[in-house]
Protein backbone atom coordinates (compact mmCIF):
# COMPACT_ATOMS: atom_id res chain seq x y z
CA UNK A 1 0.00 0.00 0.00
CA UNK A 2 3.11 2.13 0.74
CA UNK A 3 3.94 1.68 -2.75
CA UNK A 4 0.60 2.20 -4.39
CA UNK A 5 0.58 5.85 -2.33
CA UNK A 6 3.83 6.38 -3.29
CA UNK A 7 2.99 6.10 -7.23
CA UNK A 8 -0.28 8.03 -5.98
CA UNK A 9 1.97 10.69 -5.09
CA UNK A 10 4.46 10.81 -7.70
CA UNK A 11 1.52 10.81 -10.00
CA UNK A 12 -0.15 13.22 -8.66
CA UNK A 13 3.48 15.62 -8.40
CA UNK A 14 4.36 14.69 -12.00
CA UNK A 15 0.86 15.66 -13.28
CA UNK A 16 1.26 19.08 -11.12
CA UNK A 17 4.88 19.18 -12.15
CA UNK A 18 3.62 18.51 -16.07
CA UNK A 19 0.12 20.90 -15.33
CA UNK A 20 2.91 23.59 -14.08
CA UNK A 21 5.04 23.37 -17.06
CA UNK A 22 2.06 23.64 -19.31
CA UNK A 23 0.74 26.53 -17.90
CA UNK A 24 4.63 28.06 -17.90
CA UNK A 25 4.59 27.09 -21.33
CA UNK A 26 1.23 28.83 -21.96
CA UNK A 27 2.53 32.09 -20.10
CA UNK A 28 5.79 31.82 -22.25
CA UNK A 29 4.28 31.43 -25.31
CA UNK A 30 1.85 34.50 -24.47
CA UNK A 31 4.31 36.81 -23.33
CA UNK A 32 6.72 36.11 -26.58
CA UNK A 33 3.44 36.66 -28.85
CA UNK A 34 2.80 39.69 -27.03
CA UNK A 35 6.33 40.94 -27.10
CA UNK A 36 6.40 40.66 -30.81
CA UNK A 37 3.06 42.45 -31.49
CA UNK A 38 4.53 45.15 -29.26
CA UNK A 39 7.80 44.95 -31.56
CA UNK A 40 5.72 44.93 -34.60
CA UNK A 41 3.88 47.87 -33.76
CA UNK A 42 6.78 49.66 -32.11
CA UNK A 43 8.44 49.19 -35.57
CA UNK A 44 5.66 50.07 -37.73
CA UNK A 45 5.51 53.71 -35.44
CA UNK A 46 8.92 54.45 -35.86
CA UNK A 47 8.64 53.63 -39.31
CA UNK A 48 5.55 56.10 -39.95
CA UNK A 49 7.75 58.70 -37.99
CA UNK A 50 10.52 58.29 -39.87
CA UNK A 51 8.66 58.51 -43.16
CA UNK A 52 6.95 61.57 -41.82
CA UNK A 53 9.90 62.89 -40.37
CA UNK A 54 11.58 62.28 -43.81
CA UNK A 55 8.72 64.39 -45.61
CA UNK A 56 8.52 67.21 -43.28
CA UNK A 57 12.61 67.13 -43.92
CA UNK A 58 11.83 67.76 -47.63
CA UNK A 59 8.90 69.53 -47.67
CA UNK A 60 11.12 72.30 -44.93
CA UNK A 61 14.27 72.23 -47.49
CA UNK A 62 12.14 72.88 -50.54
CA UNK A 63 10.82 75.81 -48.51
CA UNK A 64 13.85 76.92 -47.13
CA UNK A 65 15.45 76.32 -51.14
CA UNK A 66 12.62 78.71 -52.12
CA UNK A 67 12.89 81.55 -49.67
CA UNK A 68 16.85 81.33 -50.53
CA UNK A 69 16.08 81.85 -54.31
CA UNK A 70 13.40 85.02 -53.43
CA UNK A 71 15.83 86.72 -51.00
CA UNK A 72 19.17 86.13 -53.77
CA UNK A 73 16.10 87.47 -56.64
CA UNK A 74 15.12 90.09 -54.11
CA UNK A 75 19.25 90.89 -53.07
CA UNK A 76 19.35 90.99 -57.08
CA UNK A 77 16.37 93.70 -57.12
CA UNK A 78 17.77 95.40 -54.39
CA UNK A 79 21.39 96.43 -55.66
CA UNK A 80 20.07 96.73 -59.10
CA UNK A 81 17.21 99.81 -57.83
CA UNK A 82 20.29 101.54 -55.70
CA UNK A 83 23.06 101.00 -58.49
CA UNK A 84 19.93 102.84 -60.54
CA UNK A 85 19.13 105.53 -58.20
CA UNK A 86 22.59 106.26 -57.16
CA UNK A 87 23.70 106.71 -61.34
CA UNK A 88 20.59 108.70 -61.72
CA UNK A 89 21.48 110.78 -59.14
CA UNK A 90 24.75 111.31 -60.16
CA UNK A 91 23.77 112.04 -64.23
CA UNK A 92 21.02 114.64 -62.65
CA UNK A 93 24.20 116.13 -60.59
CA UNK A 94 26.07 116.30 -63.50
CA UNK A 95 23.20 117.54 -66.09
CA UNK A 96 22.12 120.39 -63.39
CA UNK A 97 26.09 121.11 -63.49
CA UNK A 98 26.21 121.45 -67.36
CA UNK A 99 22.72 123.47 -67.96
CA UNK A 100 23.77 125.98 -65.24
CA UNK A 101 26.25 127.50 -67.61
CA UNK A 102 24.47 130.06 -69.32
CA UNK A 103 27.23 130.30 -72.02
CA UNK A 104 27.43 126.70 -73.24
CA UNK A 105 23.33 126.37 -72.75
CA UNK A 106 22.27 129.63 -74.58
CA UNK A 107 23.83 128.03 -78.24
CA UNK A 108 22.01 124.73 -77.41
CA UNK A 109 18.61 126.37 -76.36
CA UNK A 110 18.86 128.61 -79.83
CA UNK A 111 19.34 125.57 -81.89
CA UNK A 112 16.35 124.35 -80.16
CA UNK A 113 14.18 127.08 -79.88
CA UNK A 114 14.77 127.65 -84.09
CA UNK A 115 14.62 124.20 -84.49
CA UNK A 116 10.77 123.39 -82.83
CA UNK A 117 10.02 127.05 -83.39
CA UNK A 118 10.09 126.91 -87.31
CA UNK A 119 8.93 130.48 -88.20
CA UNK A 120 6.00 129.89 -85.35
CA UNK A 121 5.75 132.40 -82.33
CA UNK A 122 7.40 130.96 -79.29
CA UNK A 123 8.21 131.67 -75.48
CA UNK A 124 11.30 130.30 -73.77
CA UNK A 125 11.61 130.34 -69.64
CA UNK A 126 14.47 130.22 -68.12
CA UNK A 127 16.66 131.13 -64.85
CA UNK A 128 17.42 135.16 -65.01
CA UNK A 129 21.36 134.23 -66.08
CA UNK A 130 20.22 131.77 -68.66
CA UNK A 131 17.59 134.03 -70.05
CA UNK A 132 20.08 136.71 -70.53
CA UNK A 133 22.21 134.77 -72.05
CA UNK A 134 19.58 133.36 -74.44
CA UNK A 135 18.05 136.63 -75.36
CA UNK A 136 21.68 137.79 -76.31
CA UNK A 137 22.10 134.47 -78.39
CA UNK A 138 18.81 135.00 -80.31
CA UNK A 139 18.96 138.86 -81.04
CA UNK A 140 22.75 137.35 -82.22
CA UNK A 141 21.35 135.03 -84.49
CA UNK A 142 18.31 137.34 -85.67
CA UNK A 143 15.57 134.80 -84.48
CA UNK A 144 12.25 136.70 -84.80
CA UNK A 145 8.83 135.55 -82.97
CA UNK A 146 10.24 134.16 -79.91
CA UNK A 147 9.91 135.69 -76.46
CA UNK A 148 12.39 134.85 -73.54
CA UNK A 149 11.07 135.31 -69.95
CA UNK A 150 12.76 134.73 -66.89
CA UNK A 151 11.05 132.03 -65.00
CA UNK A 152 12.69 131.77 -61.22
CA UNK A 153 11.48 128.29 -60.28
CA UNK A 154 13.08 127.23 -63.94
CA UNK A 155 16.33 125.52 -61.77
CA UNK A 156 18.78 124.90 -64.98
CA UNK A 157 18.29 124.34 -68.07
CA UNK A 158 15.24 126.27 -69.81
CA UNK A 159 11.86 125.28 -71.48
CA UNK A 160 9.92 126.33 -74.64
CA UNK A 161 6.61 126.72 -75.19
CA UNK A 162 4.66 127.03 -78.68
CA UNK A 163 1.22 127.35 -80.01
CA UNK A 164 0.23 129.99 -77.17
CA UNK A 165 1.39 127.42 -74.36
CA UNK A 166 -0.21 124.50 -75.73
CA UNK A 167 3.04 122.40 -76.57
CA UNK A 168 5.71 123.00 -73.94
CA UNK A 169 9.17 121.41 -74.26
CA UNK A 170 11.29 120.90 -71.50
CA UNK A 171 15.11 120.94 -71.48
CA UNK A 172 15.22 121.59 -67.63
CA UNK A 173 18.17 119.30 -65.21
CA UNK A 174 15.19 117.36 -64.35
CA UNK A 175 13.88 116.52 -68.07
CA UNK A 176 17.21 115.83 -69.32
CA UNK A 177 18.52 113.74 -66.63
CA UNK A 178 15.31 111.39 -66.56
CA UNK A 179 15.60 110.98 -70.52
CA UNK A 180 19.31 110.03 -69.94
CA UNK A 181 18.20 107.72 -67.56
CA UNK A 182 15.44 106.37 -69.29
CA UNK A 183 18.03 105.75 -71.97
CA UNK A 184 20.65 104.47 -69.40
CA UNK A 185 18.17 101.87 -67.81
CA UNK A 186 18.52 98.87 -70.19
CA UNK A 187 22.77 99.12 -70.45
CA UNK A 188 22.55 99.64 -66.40
CA UNK A 189 20.33 96.55 -65.72
CA UNK A 190 22.63 94.53 -68.16
CA UNK A 191 25.49 95.79 -66.06
CA UNK A 192 23.99 94.66 -63.06
CA UNK A 193 23.12 91.56 -64.11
Amino acid sequence: MAAELQQLLEKIQKDGVDKANAEANRILSEAKARAEAIVKEAAAKASEAEAKAKAEAEAYAKRAEETIRQAARDTVIEVRNSVTAMLEAILAKDVDAALSDPAAVAPVAAAAVKELASGKEAEVSAGPRLAEAIRAQLAADAAGGVTVVTDESAGTGFSVKLDNGRVEHAFTGEAVAAELAKRLRPALAALVK
